[in-house]
């Protein structure tokens, strides 16, 4: 097996043990942090068609805005695990299952952290992705990953919390990891278009050798077909 995926179970460990807290306050005295956020009345219920989801507002918003992104990315490899495509190979499994279960202990970061102020959990439409074909898949993994890394970059300047900064920072460097190992997957180091299409590209990482930054309302736009509720991030700094 690849050594990296050591590396990969490692940040779980860490990320595991961030999100299986009790509280904000046993979170923040083991973490060393303190993050405040401001009540933003939002439910935990799940939010589905004809919903309407508020993120609040502050740093609140910003991180309500990066639990939802989560949310996204938690669902689809959960389903990607659930039902893997044809001909699948056992490193591909392993991959995918270790992106899933990182995507899960984000999520759940994202839930403890903001406690009450959380928005509820998300539905999601997959219709168009086709679950039984790698192409499919990993087309779309790599969409989510790449807009993940671009969706914090842009995110980033909006938080006024050092520490919220330090968090969705330790975040993103995570999803970068799952970018450049599904951009690995589908174009594979042997290939004579990895040096332009590769875990690195040109087309994402620009000649300063810096990844790309999105706002909020790109990401969202973007995001929007696979989220069944409305979204209301008019409140985003």
């Amino acid at each position: 097996m690849d050594p990296t995926h050591d590396a990969g179970r490692a940040e779980l460990a860490l990320l595991a043990k961030m999100a299986q807290v009790t509280s904000r306050r046993t979170f923040f005295t083991w973490a060393g942090v303190g993050i405040g956020v401001v009540a933003a009345g939002c439910s935990n219920d799940t939010n589905g068609p004809g919903d309407t989801v508020e993120f609040g507002t502050g740093d609140t918003a910003v991180l309500n805005y990066a639990y939802a992104l989560e949310q996204l990315e938690a669902a689809f490899y959960s389903q990607v695990a659930r039902t893997f495509y044809t001909s699948v190979s056992t490193d591909e499994k392993q991959i995918l299952t270790d992106i899933r279960d990182h995507e899960l202990a984000h999520r759940d970061f994202f839930k403890t952290v903001l406690g009450s102020s959380a928005i509820g959990d998300l539905e999601f439409d997959f219709s168009g992705v086709d679950f039984t074909s790698r192409t499919s898949v990993l087309a779309t993994a790599a969409v989510f990953e790449d807009l993940g890394v671009a969706a914090y970059n842009g995110a980033g300047p909006l938080l006024v919390s050092p520490d919220s900064l330090v968090a969705a920072g330790s975040i993103v460097s995570v999803e970068a990891r799952h970018a450049a190992v599904i951009r690995d997957l589908i174009t594979p180091r042997s290939s004579t278009s990895f040096a332009a299409k590769g875990f690195a590209g040109d087309e994402i990482v620009n000649a300063q050798g810096l990844d790309g930054a999105l706002a909020p309302s790109q990401v969202l736009v973007a995001t929007g077909r696979y989220v069944t509720a409305t979204i209301n991030a008019s409140n985003l700094p």
